[in-house]
């Protein structure tokens, strides 16, 4: 066991939450410059991997430090006020993580939770260019011999370059849905930094390329994407991403106060003395606050909700019963209160990264204070799915009942 196997063994999660404050801090310096840049945050990662938080939701009995979803928000929206695009680049791992634990026993589950608890991460991707309609997989494990290999290319790889191993969608031989987990340093394997999106730019979100790539036939695992815990999984991806917002939005709050305080002056029409004292100015800063506030609480909300279904979840995997209807309307709820919640901090979010910019004057544009990195940011997280399709499903259930979307455990 190496130093950093034994400083995670075991760690009781006050332990790990009280570590995250110098964590973020740490990651915090320098990340505009970073963004700026260009430069990916390896060393952040190589903090994050020592500090033993990507094992904050493996349950107690399976010798994790047993951490809620509402612990999970709480930590991501604290490391993306420090970097957001660490905090993004996570999703991936806590995504897998989220599906272990959640599912019933299993040796390959067995193995990789083994893996987090040594400070292992998870990368991978699922998403391919140019099909018909995206989440379409016709990446296919190929026979060459007494071999499996994979060649051709994923995208949307997030985290990969920072990660340990990586979670691959594929279809085997016969065009049934499965899963390769690979060590990122394989022969094969290559990871490409050509992600290039006007928003969270260091997340390493580009390409996985595969070039007879070998995959054991102890890393295969066949997949059921219409499971509870794949529907339950979708909704913690999705509340992933707003916890990334909302640490965003706590980023522009404090920006908006140390820019009044040590850079902006009042207007020319203004009677203050000083920035601080223009009613405006502190109006404009009220509102910031209030806006931080909102979404810090309907984050939490949410994820007690989803802690509701994971935690049914877990004890019907244990009992070996995850249909009943109560865990099926368990599961809807959750879905539902994300999109909602999604829908909601979309609109407080991104109003509050351009009403940032009314608390200074053109100097509040200056390339220096990179301000504008929280709306490109944001409105990249918000891209991910259709806001406008969640709003329509919400709508379509509330009027008529209808659960189709929300069953598919795509993007609700």
């Amino acid at each position: 066991m190496n130093a950093i196997d034994r400083a995670l063994s075991g760690v009781p999660l006050q332990t790990l939450i009280d570590r995250l404050p110098a964590l973020c801090a740490a990651i915090a310096e320098g990340a505009s410059q970073r963004e700026r840049e260009g430069t990916l945050p390896f060393e952040a990662f190589a903090l994050f991997r020592a500090s033993g938080l990507g094992a904050l939701r493996i349950p107690v009995e399976r010798g994790g430090p047993g951490g809620s979803i509402e612990d999970l928000v709480q930590v991501v929206a604290t490391l993306a006020a420090a970097d957001s695009n660490v905090a993004h680049a996570l999703r991936t791992h806590y995504n897998a993580v989220e599906l272990w634990t959640t599912a019933p026993p299993h040796p390959d589950a067995d193995r990789q939770l083994a893996r987090v608890r040594e400070g292992a991460l998870f990368g991978g991707a699922f998403t391919e260019l140019g099909t018909p309609r995206s989440g379409t997989v016709t990446t296919t494990l190929e026979r060459q011999g007494d071999r499996r290999v994979l060649n051709g290319s994923k995208y949307y790889a997030t985290g990969t370059a920072f990660s340990d191993f990586a979670s691959i969608a594929v279809r085997d031989e016969e065009g049934r849905d499965a899963t390769v987990i690979v060590p990122t340093d394989r022969a094969g394997l290559h990871v490409k930094d050509d992600w290039d999106g006007m928003g969270q730019r260091l997340t390493a979100s580009g390409s996985l390329e595969f070039d007879g790539l070998e995959v054991q036939p102890d890393e295969i695992v066949f997949t059921s994407p219409r499971s509870l815990q794949r529907r339950h999984a979708a909704a913690l991806r999705q509340l992933y991403l707003v916890a990334v917002a909302a640490g965003i939005v706590r980023n522009v709050f404090s920006d908006a106060v140390h820019y009044v305080r040590h850079h902006a002056r009042p207007a020319a029409h203004s009677p203050a003395s000083s920035a601080v004292e223009d009613h405006f100015t502190q109006w404009v800063v009220g509102d910031l606050a209030t806006g931080t506030h909102a979404v810090d609480a309907l984050i939490a909300h949410n994820a007690r909700q989803l802690d509701r279904s994971a935690a049914a979840l877990r004890r019907g995997s244990a009992n070996g019963e995850v249909e009943e209807e109560g865990l099926q309307q368990l599961v809807l709820a959750g879905a539902l209160a994300t999109a909602k919640t999604q829908l909601a901090v979309s609109k407080i979010a991104l109003q509050a990264a351009e009403r940032l910019f009314e608390a200074g004057g053109a100097s509040a544009t200056s390339r220096k204070h990179n301000f504008d990195r929280h709306w490109r940011n944001l409105r990249t997280i918000f891209n991910h799915n259709p806001l406008l399709q969640k709003a329509r499903v919400i709508g379509d259930y509330h009027l008529n009942g209808t659960t189709k979307h929300l069953e598919e455990g795509k993007v609700f």
